[in-house]
């Protein structure tokens, strides 16, 4: 049986739509941590992440390239430094051993972008 488990959240408001490319990312400094913030047009979705690449320890994913695998396209980063590949969805590694990333619930308000932050 699966069993959902509801986490609470704040929402912190990191940034304007305007100020994250089309189909591409920003790092947003949130409570002292980097979260890249990626606003994937193409399936007119957002996401956020931790912006550190588990790979080689940069703070670089914010600049990888979005796009979407398997037969579910699932949306995915790449690193733009090591081409490790991430589920924005769960944060999985997709194409390595490497341990997962951390992914942060996103929501768009007006041309507000919002990221939740467990407050637990």
């Amino acid at each position: 049986m699966e069993i959902d488990v509801l986490v609470a959240v704040d929402w912190v408001a990191v940034c304007k739509t305007t100020d994250v490319p089309r189909d591409g990312g920003v790092c947003a400094l949130v409570e002292g941590e980097q979260i890249a913030i990626f606003n994937f047009t193409r399936r007119g979705e957002w996401y956020a992440t931790q912006n550190l690449c588990p790979h080689k320890q940069q703070m670089v994913l914010s600049r990888g390239m979005i796009g979407s695998t398997g037969d579910t396209c699932e949306p995915k980063v790449a690193c733009p430094f090591h081409k490790r590949t991430f589920s924005l969805l769960t944060g999985e590694c997709l194409n390595a051993d490497e341990c997962a990333i951390t992914t942060y619930p996103v929501k768009v308000e007006g041309d507000q972008v919002y990221v939740g932050l467990s407050n637990s």
